[in-house]
């Protein structure tokens, strides 16, 4: 069709090649913003640029490939039926079944091999593998997938996660070579392939010895090979297998949607098993574990060591003048050629908000200003009175947005600059709409605890101390000081150094109470972010999750309870598994089609 673009047509050859990998007549293909899912006949993979650059193109492709093989030579049901239940087994157990059923498309064909190894470059140039500095920073799941996939189709390493993978290598091989020349041989079987996965994690030390559960129907599971993806009802059933065939993904669980069921958190992939940076260099960053939490805490049960050394501080008093100038222009230099979007997205949103503010009619009145628009009817029928109409104003309440941006070493690199100028986007378009917008961060001084651990440290290293840490909270941007005095500040999440561990349930309720201070009637606290808190010198003292549980009961608090509405934003993760109402973007161009909708329905009217 002539009014095709070449995102259509690119769509349409997506589908019609993942139809014919699946044999799935029916199978549909979509773009998303959000983390790229499977969810029946239906796969939603990442929307490429308009042009279509070639490494996007190759990716969406790689992410339809994986969906179509898994449809086609997974059975799910078979794959659950012996699954182990200790979590980083069961990462394992799934990482290596999906190489499986990808190297099945790979030997078979160039092209499938080609799209999937250029999304496995993307996706392990982010995973904790390409950041590991020895053994016990490598991610057990990913250097083991990698492994078999050398094994299993004669593809190498990609060189990001090379290092990563040559610190286990010897250990791996050592303890489970002989299980990945049997796997070779049974890559068309997923019944016994899986049952020699299993023996593999044995030999790993991954896993006790567990007799396997013999199915009750045999014949159902002889459907595992090629009619494996025929299972819809079980496939369905399964939200983790359903949303996450890239098993050697990074660290986040990026497949999870708002409301599945967290019932089956304990045998999701979704974490790297909390590989959390030893080294306190900037170069070691905190990786973020992700895990989802299942309790549904009463309170907040969290304590403080010391607030002796936390501070909140204005992002100028952190950086000198000339400084903060060159940071801003490198910022700016990554804004080239998106005015288009900053345009499109204060136009479409302005009209959205001023719809709200404008005057509006009542018609059909006894007296006022005469309704022109009905005169007609009373010429064709005398009968009928003059109508008037009544303008009055539209109540639109005062709005204050504050921008809660995750400053943590996490963020560094494209996800802290898109967290930037996703801020500087949206600051000035609700300035423009009349809405006030302050902008705020969050980490911390130090890595590993700072002035805090040392005075611990002093005072005899006591029991569960609680948060260990020295908090750093930035203020960008006052709701009352205007954008052009303020955007200079932004530049500063930009700067080396700054970014380092971060607390978010402690962020949150700062910047909730900095919102309720405020005189405006509505009030939005939108969190830009990328997983969950981390913070090396806290979780090393306390309970495991101890930070997470206590964001989710913050949350849970909020959003319940408080007056302020709360949205979060993921930086390239999905944080629906704590904010009920979220959204994630993969990249600036997305900002136009995601964020808009979601400031938009926070500004309907009640």
């Amino acid at each position: 069709m002539a009014n095709e673009s070449p995102l259509d047509r690119f769509r349409q050859a997506l589908t019609g090649a993942a139809r014919a990998i699946s044999r799935e007549p029916e199978l549909d293909v979509s773009w998303t913003a959000d983390a790229p899912v499977q969810v029946g006949e239906s796969i939603r993979v990442p929307m490429p640029g308009r042009t279509l650059p070639r490494d996007q193109a190759q990716q969406a492709r790689g992410f339809a490939d994986s969906f179509a093989l898994r449809l086609r030579h997974h059975n799910p049901a078979l794959h659950n039926r012996n699954a182990p239940a200790d979590p980083s087994a069961r990462m394992c157990y799934d990482a290596v079944e999906a190489v499986r059923y990808e190297a099945l498309g790979e030997n078979n064909y160039a092209g499938i091999r080609n799209n999937l190894a250029a999304s496995l470059d993307v996706r392990m140039a982010s995973d904790p593998i390409s950041r590991a500095g020895n053994s016990d920073e490598v991610p057990i799941q990913t250097a083991l997938a990698l492994l078999l996939r050398e094994k299993l189709t004669g593809q190498p390493i990609p060189l990001a996660a090379r290092g990563g993978v040559d610190f286990v290598r010897g250990w791996i091989e050592d303890k489970a070579g002989a299980d990945f020349e049997r796997l070779a041989l049974s890559i068309d079987d997923q019944k016994a392939f899986q049952s020699l996965s299993l023996d593999m994690l044995k030999h790993l030390e991954l896993v006790q010895g567990e007799e396997i559960e013999q199915p009750s129907n045999e014949e159902g599971d002889e459907q595992a090979g090629d009619d494996g993806g025929e299972d819809d009802a079980d496939a369905d059933n399964d939200p983790g297998e359903e949303q996450r065939p890239q098993e050697i993904t990074s660290d986040g669980g990026e497949g999870e949607e708002e409301g599945e069921h967290e019932q089956e958190a304990g045998q999701d992939q979704e974490s790297a098993d909390g590989d959390i940076g030893d080294e306190g260099e900037e170069g070691m960053m905190p990786v973020r574990p992700n895990r989802p939490w299942t309790e549904d805490p009463a309170n907040f049960d969290y304590k403080v060591f010391t607030e002796e050394f936390d501070e909140v501080v204005s992002a100028a008093e952190l950086c000198d003048e000339d400084e903060l100038t060159r940071l801003r222009a490198y910022l700016d230099s990554q804004l080239t050629g998106l005015q288009g979007v900053v345009t499109k997205l204060a136009n479409r949103l302005q009209r959205r908000l001023m719809a709200q503010q404008n005057r509006s009619w009542d018609f059909d009145q006894e007296e006022g200003l005469l309704d022109a628009a009905r005169l007609a009817r009373v010429v064709i029928s005398p009968g009928h009175s003059l109508s008037y109409k009544v303008e009055h104003d539209q109540e639109f309440k005062d709005t204050i947005v504050t921008l809660l941006i995750d400053n943590s070493g996490s963020m560094r690199g494209r996800p802290i600059s898109i967290a930037a100028i996703s801020a500087d986007i949206m600051a000035r378009t609700l300035e423009r709409c009349g809405v006030k917008v302050e902008v705020l961060g969050f980490t911390t001084r130090a890595w590993k605890g700072g002035a805090s651990r040392e005075k611990w440290l002093a005072g005899g290293k006591p029991a569960q101390p609680g948060r260990l840490n020295d908090l750093r909270h930035i203020v960008y941007k006052k709701a009352d000081e205007p954008m052009r005095r303020a955007r200079k500040n932004l530049g500063l999440m930009m700067r080396e150094g700054l970014l380092k561990e971060n607390i978010d349930g402690e962020a949150l309720l700062w910047a909730h109470a900095r919102l309720l201070a405020r005189p405006e009637d509505r009030r939005i606290l939108m969190v830009i972010s990328d997983g969950a808190p981390v913070d090396d010198s806290t979780l090393s003292v306390n309970s495991a999750g101890y930070l997470e549980q206590h964001l989710r009961k913050v949350i849970d608090w909020i959003e319940r309870q408080s007056p302020v509405q709360l949205v979060a934003i993921g930086i390239g993760h999905d944080v629906t598994r704590y904010y009920k109402r979220a959204v994630t973007i993969m990249d600036v161009e997305q900002l136009g089609g995601t964020i808009i909708e979601q400031l938009a329905d926070l500004f309907e009217v009640d």
